[in-house]
């Protein structure tokens, strides 16, 4: 039976997992690396930890399901997106940390494009706004803030990437300095219309085209691994950015079918077919997953802190002593008992895009407990990500009909149930929850010709589990206005 092995790399840890040929676990392997936050609202990696974490984990899963390397039919790679990278192509170190997706640095530098007049021409080539959320800005802080950078790029000495980049140039020995279009379109430097890098683009963020991967489809044989990496030198299939990846594991291929990730954020995409829509609601429009030469396109919105407020009750407050702790301790109260918790520890993304607002707990009484902050920061989760499928809703010309869930926190019964409540529409969990990394084999077997179509895919997908919503609608109402009531109050704007 054909095994893959898929790559994913996320924001506080790396995973691998090995799949078989009906998309089941086989085995894996975690690993959490380091979180430095130098600054206030700066977040970073070292890329050294992120890939030997990756590898380790690699070369764990491929253990415990018993197999070498030379069994695998292929690697697929997903990964934490915008988080940026830059490296000597000589040595292939890291001439900086790896400045994360979270970090806010570079809002200046967005403040002063936004006033020149860039966003509409930001808008109609890349689909984002202008945002340190994405990667261009902080490729360019990189060069101006490391002695001689700017000039060793120019000379073409240095490698920008987004994560995955960085993990196939190890993979193959830095032969490859390749990504796919579903990175590529979160960096503000591509065409994602005509599948390019933008000249004009990169010479209004000075980044120079010399750093710069090749773009490959997200499903093709893109290479090798060098043997001395895994044991034998297996096949690179598959790269996707993380929430296009998930998009893709949950078979939504159609126009109208979304999907919404509960990780370290929450993330929220829509399939608009080949179709580039711009959002009048505060989304952005990106670039799905694309096998081959598609064009493929989502709108998508996104939660910066999600599941991450989780962490910050576990190691901030001291509140619970591991994750899965928090549904007991929120389930102990009926309710939040009118507490409502916007974590805006990172500002807020989609669709208010708010960068200067921080966290904030309101509605607090004499009579609030543990337990009701807990129980305030789960639903914090689902109203902001029913904020957006409601901007979605507005956008949208095909009718959303369920919404499929995946990530860590979709485990998470209470949340779910609120969810669906919050939204009116089932929320169905699959079978298979870890469908990020799913994703990653599904295009890398794809490639290799483990599965013959999406359509294959499609009629392997399986629910484990529908919440319908319970909750009155006027009621569901009342709770969504409170909760836009507590942003505004958070985050005056």
């Amino acid at each position: 039976m054909s095994l893959l092995l898929a790559l994913d790399q996320g924001t506080s840890s790396s995973r691998s997992i090995v799949f078989d040929a009906a998309g089941a676990v086989v085995a894996s392997a975690q690993r959490e690396f380091t979180q430095l936050f130098p600054s206030p609202g700066w977040v970073e990696h070292d890329p050294r930890e992120i890939w030997s974490s990756q590898l380790a984990t690699a070369r764990e899963a491929l253990a415990r399901a018993g197999v070498s390397a030379a069994e695998i039919t292929a690697v697929g790679i997903t990964n934490q997106r915008e988080t940026t990278v830059v490296w000597n192509r000589a040595t292939g170190e890291p001439i900086h940390h790896a400045i994360v997706w979270q970090d806010r640095r570079t809002e200046p530098d967005c403040a002063r494009l936004r006033a020149e007049g860039l966003e509409p021409l930001v808008r109609s080539r890349t689909g984002l706004v202008l945002d340190p959320y994405f990667s261009g800005t902080k490729v360019a802080w990189i060069l101006d803030h490391v002695a001689g950078a700017r000039a060793a790029a120019e000379r073409g000495e240095l490698a920008f990437g987004t994560v995955d980049s960085w993990l196939v140039w190890q993979l193959t020995g830095g032969r490859l300095h390749v990504t796919d279009p579903s990175n590529a379109a979160r960096t503000l430097l591509f065409d994602v219309q005509r599948g390019q890098w933008d000249d004009e683009l990169l010479a209004a963020l000075r980044v120079p085209r010399a750093m710069l991967p090749r773009v490959c489809p997200s499903s093709a044989l893109i290479g090798e691994c060098d043997p001395a990496v895994l044991g034998a030198p297996v096949v690179i299939g598959g790269i996707a950015g993380d929430q296009q990846a998930a998009l893709f594991g949950q078979a939504c291929f159609s126009e109208g079918m979304a999907k919404n990730t509960y990780g370290t954020g929450c993330f929220m995409l829509m399939h608009t077919g080949e179709r580039f829509q711009s959002s009048a609601n505060g989304l952005i429009t990106t670039a799905a997953a694309r096998p081959g030469d598609s064009r493929d396109c989502a709108l998508e919105g996104s939660v910066f802190i999600g599941g991450a407020v989780v962490q910050w009750l576990r190691d901030g407050l001291g509140a619970i002593r591991s994750s899965s702790d928090v549904e007991a301790l929120a389930a102990s109260v009926p309710d939040a008992g009118g507490a409502i918790m916007v974590p805006a520890f990172t500002g807020l993304g989609a669709p208010y895009w708010r960068p200067s607002a921080r966290g904030a707990i309101l509605g607090l009484s004499r009579g609030t407990t543990i337990a009701h902050i807990a129980r305030a920061a789960l639903e914090s989760i689902a109203f902001q990500s029913a904020a957006l499928l409601e901007a979605m809703r507005r956008d949208a010309t095909t009718r959303v009909a369920e919404l499929r869930v995946d990530g860590g926190a979709c485990a998470n019964n209470l949340l779910m149930q609120f969810q669906a409540d919050l939204l009116g529409i089932p929320v169905v969990r699959p079978r298979i929850i870890e469908t990020t990394a799913l994703g990653a084999a599904y295009l890398a077997g794809l490639a290799c010709g483990v599965w013959p179509s999406r359509e294959a895919l499609a009629a392997q997908w399986q629910a484990e589990r529908r919440f319908h919503p319970t909750m009155d609608r006027g009621r569901a109402q009342e709770l969504m206005a409170g909760w836009a009531r507590a942003v505004e109050q958070a985050a005056p704007g």
